[in-house]
């Protein structure tokens, strides 16, 4: 029985370390998953490749794909537009590619109700002190920003029980595991295999008839 994706969406707080569980999710088990390539009117930074980074195209470009109900969600930043393809993302799941797409709460839900059947996931940190601790960590943010990220943090707290699963990502490599055996488990789900529990059904009452 050939197997459709899964869409994942993964959310977390600034600092609980989504980008880093996301890449080493990919490094242990990248052949069964594809991340989502978010499209943008921003130019390319060095080193950034198209279609692996971003697929970069003009405000024309993007503002076509919007009125063509090309994107699954999209928003403006900072006097650009970014947003999330929707033919990569069927592509890949067609293919049977669980596909990942790291996003704020508030674009996730907007997923949700297009695609019912996404498995939602937040990432956490262990405790509140920890968040704390990996923000100013970082050496990158004034106390002004990590102060903004924390009242942040603790808005987006109130979206939590819209998710199906938290992740608590305190050792990296022991989280990465949980997170892909989440998604795993998620395939078995009654609701992804209606159809194939309907053929059932339906077999089962053929030879119930003894023909």
């Amino acid at each position: 029985m050939k197997r459709k994706g899964i869409l994942v969406i993964v959310s977390g707080f600034s600092g609980a370390g989504k980008g880093t569980l996301m890449k080493r999710l990919m490094e242990m088990h990248g052949e069964q998953y594809a991340l989502s390539v978010s499209m943008t009117t921003r130019q390319p930074r060095p080193g950034e490749q198209e279609g692996i980074s971003y697929f970069f195209v003009d405000t024309e470009t993007f503002e076509k794909t919007i009125g063509e109900n090309g994107l699954i969600e999209y928003a403006s930043y900072c006097d650009n537009y970014y947003g999330t393809p929707r033919k990569y993302v069927e592509d890949m799941l067609e293919q049977g590619k669980d596909v990942i797409l790291e996003i704020e709460i508030q674009g996730a839900l907007k997923v949700k109700e297009q695609y019912p059947d996404a498995l939602l996931l937040f990432v956490m940190a262990p405790s509140a002190e920890e968040l704390k601790r990996r923000l100013v960590g970082r050496g990158t943010e004034t106390e002004e920003v990590i102060r903004k990220r924390l009242i942040r943090a603790s808005e987006e707290a109130e979206g939590i029980p819209a998710y199906d699963a938290v992740v608590i990502n305190d050792d990296l490599d022991t989280c990465t595991e949980e997170l892909h055996q989440m998604i795993r488990s998620a395939h078995y789900a009654v609701s992804r295999n209606l159809s194939f529990i309907d053929t059932m059904q339906n077999e089962l009452k053929e030879l119930a008839k003894g023909e």
